[in-house]
């Protein structure tokens, strides 16, 4: 299990994020530390060209720690504690991977109340700036909560000890297990088999995530620069204010930003109730109380000293999972696991051009992936395939079944062609096949990657990321397998029962012949 500090039940995100889930003081303005030993600068005072050009060398960001920090953990929560946290029934603990958690330290019951993180120990869109002038400049534009909460991370992050929030930003990871944050090479290698990997490609060569996020990311950035922060550049300089520095803040808010529909839905980072892993055995989550004038969470399970407790991010696929927060759960423990199954038309079909026609109708492709569960598949997988392998004398169904496939129509899915029932399966199964064996492949390989590498620390990270992968691939490979079972034992069905269809007649031609 992953750290955790992630509490965002659903994949909403951007500003229609919709559900909750998880992972101020006024001091002069100083320049941001870039490293440990830039010295301080007043930020009435320009920056120089060198300044700039070398700050631009760094790939990643200065602050935040390694994300199995637990010495960091506590320095966060002792701080949280002397700020006015209430005592709690939790500590920060090394969990499973060496990651970190929050253990019970006494009996917790059933529907029993936690956490209780007052609102001034929240982070949200009325926080007051270290530097007020900034936050001042910013809500003079009316710049969104998204956008404005990233830019106040960068800002206070910029500030190390002279801001209020240095404990918690010091516990922040500098750089999640995220998908986002792994390389196209370390993609290719661990990821050849599962189709999370074009999706992680997409969103990485996107800049961020899907185009949703390229736009949210990209122009808000840029919009920010050209509009607000190229003429505040005192306030704002570029070699702070950068995209690699908001990548890191639009990555913690992606991941760690909940709703609370108790606060009229305001959005907002909890610190302390960030460090809650997720299990998908657990279906809690967070919301403020009025009455304890808290952000809590009720258990739905007991727990007894010393075991982890756990909060849900959500109804997520472990592909999922992995490409947010940067973990598998145990395989066989999440109920809503899934992988993509991929299916395409062949070019030589004879039908390609109007079966083609009729997907592009309803917003498709050639090439289409669907959900596989371990309990099923949905009815617009049955529908493509029943497209892909339909003659051209159901030229005429073309049109019904591209509807049936897509899950943007209110049509009626759950469609049946008895005659073409068994090619439908039987291409289902081809594909999962197709599937398996890269699954295959992949496992039997990954005993004899080359993960020779000098730094002891990168070898760790290599390490870790392969075992992701493996864990990934024997939860999704799991999946596929149980489809195959249950495409041939029908495919078998169906072909013996034609058999015996095919004995009577004989048999009745025989009696009369």
């Amino acid at each position: 299990m992953a750290e955790a500090g992630r509490i965002i039940l659903n994949t909403t995100f951007l500003p229609s994020l919709h559900s909750l889930h998880k992972t101020h003081r006024k001091v002069a303005y100083s320049q941001p530390f870039l490293h440990k030993r830039h010295p301080a600068i007043q930020c009435s005072i320009s920056t120089s060209s060198d300044t700039k050009a070398a700050a631009k060398v760094s790939e990643t960001v200065p602050w935040g720690c390694d994300i199995d920090s637990v010495e960091n953990a506590e320095a966060l929560q002792k701080w949280l504690s002397d700020s006015g946290l209430p005592p709690q029934k939790m500590a920060i603990q090394k969990v499973e991977v060496g990651e970190r958690g929050l253990i019970a330290l006494k009996n917790i019951r059933k529907g029993e109340m936690l956490l209780f993180v007052p609102p001034s120990l929240v982070i949200d869109a009325d926080s007051e700036w270290s530097c007020p002038e900034a936050g001042e400049v910013l809500k003079q534009y009316s710049v969104p909560d998204w956008p404005l909460l990233a830019t106040y991370l960068i800002s206070e992050a910029s500030f190390e000890k002279s801001s209020r929030w240095s404990n918690y930003i010091s516990a922040l990871p500098r750089q999640p297990y995220s998908l986002l944050y792994w390389t196209r090479a370390e993609l290719d290698t661990y990821l050849e088999a599962s189709r999370i990997r074009e999706r992680a490609i997409e969103r990485i060569t996107n800049v961020y995530w899907n185009v949703w996020i390229k736009l949210f990311l990209l122009f808000i950035y840029n919009d920010l620069r050209l509009r607000i922060f190229s003429k505040h550049p005192h306030l704002f300089p570029e070699e702070v204010f950068n995209m690699e520095s908001f990548k890191w803040s639009f990555g913690i808010l992606f991941s760690r930003l909940v709703r609370l529909p108790s606060m009229d839905g305001r959005v907002a980072l909890v610190p302390w109730a960030d460090m809650l892993n997720h299990s998908c055995e657990v279906e809690t989550f967070l919301d403020y109380d009025k009455s304890s004038k808290g952000v809590v969470f009720t258990t739905d399970r007991p727990y007894q000293p010393g075991e982890q407790v756990f909060i849900s991010y959500g109804r997520k696929s472990n592909g999922e999972l992995l490409l947010s927060y940067g973990f598998v759960p145990r395989e066989g423990t999440n109920p809503s696991d899934s992988v993509e199954l991929s299916l395409s038309l062949k070019k030589s079909d004879k039908c390609y051009k109007e079966k083609l026609e009729a997907l592009k109708k309803h917003g498709l492709s050639a090439s289409q992936c669907y959900p596989l569960q371990v309990t099923g598949w949905p009815l617009e997988l049955m529908a493509y395939a029943y497209l892909a392998v339909s003659p051209p004398s159901m030229s005429r169904q073309f049109e019904e079944m591209a509807a049936a496939a897509s899950n943007k129509t209110t049509t009626n899915k759950n469609i049946a062609y008895p005659d073409i029932e068994e090619q439908a399966l039987q291409f289902i199964l081809d594909s999962c096949e197709s599937s398996i064996s890269k699954y295959t492949k992949f496992l039997q390989a990954s005993g004899s990657m080359d993960l020779d590498v000098t730094s002891p620390k990168q070898l760790n990270r290599r390490l870790f990321l392969k075992q992701l992968a493996v864990d990934l691939c024997n939860s999704e490979s799991r999946i596929l397998f149980r489809a195959q079972y249950v495409l041939r034992r029908r495919l078998r069905d169906i072909r013996s029962g034609e058999l015996r269809g095919l004995k009577i007649f004989s048999g009745f031609r025989n009696f009369f012949g």
